[in-house]
């Protein structure tokens, strides 16, 4: 059952001159209404600005354009404050560089209505109002001085100064729930009694929502409103029952292909290969017979039929590998007709750099720069959509014939998604690429990512591992780092420092982003990092000093009783 809501908006000029205020929304159809949702907003110009209606209009319209483009894994309010912030920063250079848009200011207030949840971002004094079974709610805070005088002077707007404050809220929708955005010329001539009274028709008549909205403008005017008087109107008609990853697979009540043979097929795929086996998952190489083309197909073990929390980490994998479109990371291809839980991505020729490795091969300090800068640009690519991988180790490194390098296999990965419903265990992935802080119960992030990169690359070079091998269930005690030259001597020191700050113990000596580590391979000896310094024992290891601390304290004790004794 997806999401139904019906909206509408109207907008009058008033006794101004000119409207300064601009309405705009966007209602999706599938998959953008699961994926990003609807978008509504209100932007109100600054009065006595020759800029005030472009920079509400520009506010608006950039507003419902750039947030459908940002990454789907964002967070709404992510999504939200970089689109808003952005939008700031161009209406406020427009209002320094060009004259006639001196003080080209406006208000804001989104909303973004999606799965089971409202979000909004607002700046300003317009509002807005959410009437739940018969009470009226406003939601947000004018942005006014708090002296009578001065309400209508605003100390917060989209234009005002470079740097913006943005107020974000969210909170579950309720069937039945009308939502009410409006500008100051529509909640400043009308009471909250006559604000609940209005909008309370749109229940008598639920698919007239343009009825309501034009009847709260007329409202406002024939009450003395001298401003712009504008109102856009949201009713939740239904709201879906499915959890949103579900809705978006549209693959949840699929059953389990069997396993598969070379030479079977599956939804007219014919299988060539087993190319992995896991107690989880299976991968077969297939071909498409229409097009010929190679292709990847991954599905889980029947065994797992009946665990639902494996068919929902699979789905969300296959949700999560559509949106990293780059060159990093095998493409899903869609297929209309599937009577099987599977996904389907591109097939490369070539093999990991963990085959690569057990195959005797030999990488050369060349070879591994190359290989380290393709990884940290795809490993940057996935942090920029909020995902984060919490299993790159090299049998998760592709290296292609084609001279590419991709990322595989998302199916531990979270993303930013806020309703996620899924395992997020700490201590996801493999234990030997594990960051210490993860064996303490920190969640997953970007440091962890970026260690585990430090790792992948050091294991590639050397075969070994920074703070020795971990084994499943082992609780790893981290010292210092063994320097990578001890097996590799021919490593130039600036490759070394890098590599130890990238498996640095504290996450706060690692990289901090995964452009700052590219940057420092991309430098080079040209301004190497520098090398690390050693951490005191006491930092170290503060058992080992304790024991220290007491054999020192015990053996002073002795001497002194020896002492006493022979005195």
């Amino acid at each position: 059952m997806p999401l139904l809501l019906t909206a509408a908006h109207h907008s009058a000029t008033g006794l101004r001159e000119h409207n300064e205020d601009f309405v705009g929304m966007v209602t999706p159809a599938e998959p953008e209404i699961s994926t990003k949702g609807m978008i509504a907003a209100v932007a109100d110009g600054v009065s006595g600005s020759a800029g005030g209606r472009e920079a509400a209009e520009y506010c608006v319209r950039g507003l419902l354009t750039d947030y459908y483009a940002t990454p789907d894994t964002w967070p709404v309010t992510q999504a939200l404050d970089r689109v808003i912030k952005a939008i700031n920063s161009w209406v406020q250079q427009q209002g320094s560089l060009r004259a006639e848009a001196g003080g080209m200011a406006t208000t804001l207030t989104a909303l973004v209505v999606r799965g089971t949840h409202y979000y909004f971002a607002h700046v300003g004094d317009s509002r807005l109002y959410l009437l739940r079974q018969g009470q009226l709610r406003r939601l947000t805070t004018d942005h006014v001085w708090d002296r009578p005088e001065m309400r209508h002077v605003l100390t917060r707007a989209i234009g005002l100064d470079s740097r913006i404050a943005i107020d974000h809220g969210m909170g579950e929708l309720r069937e039945g729930d009308i939502f009410l955005l409006a500008s100051d010329g529509v909640w400043g001539a009308l009471a909250a009694d006559d604000l609940q009274w209005h909008l309370s028709t749109l229940d008598e008549d639920p698919d007239h929502p343009d009825a309501t909205a034009k009847l709260l403008v007329d409202a406002a005017l024939a009450n003395g409103s001298t401003d712009n008087a504008s109102a856009l109107v949201v009713r939740i008609q239904q709201l879906p029952e499915e959890n949103l990853r579900d809705a978006l697979s549209g693959a949840h009540q699929l059953p389990l292909p069997p396993r598969l043979k070379p030479g079977q097929s599956l939804d007219g795929l014919l299988v060539e290969a087993l190319i992995h086996s896991s107690a989880t998952t299976l991968l077969y190489r297939v071909r498409d017979p229409d097009s010929q083309r190679l292709l990847v197909l991954k599905t889980l073990t029947p065994e797992r039929a009946d665990d639902p929390q494996e068919i929902s980490a699979f789905v969300h994998e296959e949700w999560l590998a559509r949106r990293v479109v780059a060159r990093f990371f095998p493409q899903v291809i869609a297929r209309e007709q599937k009577h099987y839980l599977y996904f389907l991505t591109t097939w490369h020729a070539g093999r990991t750099l963990q085959a690569l490795l057990d195959a005797g091969g030999h990488l050369t300090v060349p070879d591994l720069v190359a290989h380290a800068t393709k990884l940290v640009r795809a490993v940057g690519a996935l942090h920029r959509r909020s995902i984060v991988h919490r299993d790159l180790k090299p049998a998760n490194v592709h290296v292609g014939d084609d001279g590419e390098l991709r990322v595989l296999d998302l199916g531990v990965a979270t993303s930013g998604l806020e309703s996620e419903q899924r395992d997020v265990s700490p201590q996801a992935g493999t234990p030997s690429f594990l960051a210490p802080e993860q064996f303490d119960g920190q969640p997953a992030s970007v440091q962890t990512d970026l260690y585990a990169t430090g790792v992948t690359l050091y294991h590639a070079l050397t075969r070994r591992y920074p703070y020795g091998e971990v084994e499943p269930f082992q609780r790893p005690r981290f010292g210092e780092p063994v320097p990578p030259t001890r097996y590799r001597p021919d490593l130039p020191q600036w490759l070394e420092n890098l590599l130890l700050k990238a498996v640095a113990r504290q996450p706060a000596d690692r990289f901090e982003t995964a452009e700052e580590m590219l940057l420092a391979l991309e430098r080079g000896a040209s301004r190497p990092v520098q090398a690390p310094a050693p951490v005191p024992l006491a930092q170290r290891d503060p058992l080992a000093t304790w024991k220290v601390v007491g054999a020192v304290s015990l053996v002073a004790n002795l001497l002194l009783m020896y002492l006493l004794v022979m005195s």
